[in-house]
């Protein structure tokens, strides 16, 4: 066989692994948008059984003769053939290695663990979810020693999500941010103007959803969402899934809190964005998959701070807004709404923190996730250390721990090693967006006239085209001309926050 013919054959092979994959993201779309109360465990023997069907094409000996043959063939490879092959071969151990029998009480022990957390979560009981993380950690464990990675269980989590990723290197970064941030945290809260625009969120009250839902979607559709590869539906905890032909995101409406939809909703566009960019002949290869969670946060968080909380963005679309919200938007003057929009307030939930204290948030989940990963943390323990750490990193501490430890879903499916991508999402956005500005010094001119397209396309170019040749640290040296620094991200919050309630 030719090189090409080797090659046209495991891409078939990898991408019908990868289309088994994506059947089990539509079952878990609707698990949290659509299924009634009394399926979860049938929903569940149905994320195992597919999971095993995924498992089986997924390790496929024939897929490990065609990696054989090409890593043979080394010397040979064009450059993108070698990225293939390399993807290929570390879904391909990573599956050979894992036992059919594990993968399908992973899956089902994700299902269940959802439906658990909204239980607790609802009933703020987290005595009874505890045995439910309890497992779940038991099993990214075993996953991780499996893979050999025993010793460096939390290593293998985060490199799961980011390849190449270590909790060394995320220790480092965050330190660097911490240092920085929390004064100008600080600072923020103490300012006169940090009352001024609570008061101006304040006012922003009685919202109608239907009204809400229009705007958001004619929003997120000139940033450039394909609402024909996509859709929007409504869930407990706003997410995105699929791939660039059918993108599912989801929000949730609140009449009291209209931006929370809002920003919520151009947060997953941004996901959503990433997805629909991707070379479609190419998805589950390493040129149609993305460059890991940390790039796809920082497509999602750049669209939801950098762009739609500029001054910019908000005088393209302030008259829509008012035009849609007249009676609720009569007392609030075109300053009053921008405060509200980049408003600074500490506060206990993660998704309903402003841009400057998101991150501590994060920091705080992810040294949490550490001592629960070595064993200096039990989980039964959580809820105190979780109010201590709270107290410490944010100045509040939760009275409930439905606003605390129970408050996420990502540990319910056993996703540990998540929660970092948010923040150094956030620092690549930033770092991102001080090249775009150097190459387009007028790009939120672009933005008061509701012209997303330059930005976008400079996004697909430089990010979404190039799949995964490159892990996302890679990709931000090749793009920046620098490795990753979190000082882009503080001077960015200096410069839009400083000048807001420091100037």
């Amino acid at each position: 066989m030719t090189t090409e013919a080797i090659t046209a054959e495991l891409v078939t092979r990898v991408q019908r692994a990868h289309t088994l994959g994506t059947v089990g993201e539509l079952l878990g779309w609707d698990e949290q948008v659509n299924l009634p109360p009394g399926a979860a465990e049938q929903r569940a023997g149905q994320h195992a059984a597919l999971a095993e069907v995924q498992h089986a094409a997924a390790s496929d000996p024939r897929i490990g003769e065609l990696l054989a043959l090409l890593q043979a063939r080394d010397a040979l490879l064009t450059p993108d053939q070698r990225a293939i092959v390399a993807h290929a071969r570390r879904d391909y151990d990573r599956a050979t290695k894992l036992p059919a029998d594990f993968v399908r009480e992973k899956a089902g022990q994700g299902s269940r663990g959802y439906h658990a957390w909204a239980r607790a979560k609802a009933a703020d009981d987290f005595g009874g979810y505890a045995p439910v993380l309890e497992k779940n950690l038991e099993l990214a464990k075993r996953e991780a020693g499996y893979l050999g990675w025993s010793g460096r269980e939390y290593d293998y989590m985060l490199d799961k999500h980011d390849p190449g990723l270590t909790t060394a290197a995320t220790e480092k970064l965050f330190s660097e941010l911490k240092r920085d941030l929390v004064p100008l945290v600080r600072a923020i809260v103490a300012s006169p103007r940090a009352a001024q625009a609570r008061e101006a969120a304040a006012k922003l009250r009685g919202f109608p959803v239907e009204a809400q839902r229009t705007f958001l979607r004619e929003v997120t559709a000139a940033l450039g969402f394909d609402y024909a590869r996509g859709r929007i539906d409504v869930s407990l905890h706003p997410f995105c899934s699929g791939t660039g032909s059918d993108v599912r995101m989801t929000t949730r409406f609140n009449v009291d809190q209209p931006l929370d939809a809002l920003f919520s909703s151009i947060h997953e566009t941004g996901h959503g964005l990433y997805e629909q960019g991707l070379p479609v002949a190419q998805l589950g290869t390493a040129l149609g998959i993305h460059a890991g969670m940390a790039m796809h946060e920082s497509q999602s968080r750049l669209w939801e701070n950098q762009v739609a909380r500029s001054r910019a963005f908000w005088r393209h679309f302030e008259p829509r807004w008012r035009e849609l919200f007249p009676v609720q938007t009569a007392g609030v003057n075109s300053e009053e709404l921008y405060l509200a929009v980049n408003a600074v307030e500490p506060t206990l939930i993660r998704v309903d923190a402003d841009e400057v204290t998101y991150n501590l948030h994060i920091v705080l989940r992810f040294e949490l996730e550490q001592k629960l990963f070595t064993g200096e943390l039990a989980v039964r323990d959580l809820p105190a250390a979780w109010g201590a750490a709270s107290r410490e990193l944010v100045g509040l501490e939760p009275a409930t721990d439905r606003e605390g430890v129970l408050q996420d879903v990502h540990w319910s499916d056993g996703s540990f090693g998540y929660f970092p991508s948010y923040c150094l999402g956030n620092m690549i956005a930033a770092q991102l967006w001080a090249c775009v500005q150097r190459e387009r010094p007028e790009v939120e001119e672009d933005f008061a006239r509701g012209d997303f397209a330059w930005l976008l396309g400079w996004l697909r170019g430089n990010i979404h085209t190039q799949g995964r040749r490159f892990s996302a640290l890679e990709l931000v040296q090749r793009i920046t001309g620098e490795p990753l620094s979190p000082r882009h991200l503080v001077a960015y919050l200096r410069e839009r926050y400083g000048a807001l309630y420091l100037g």
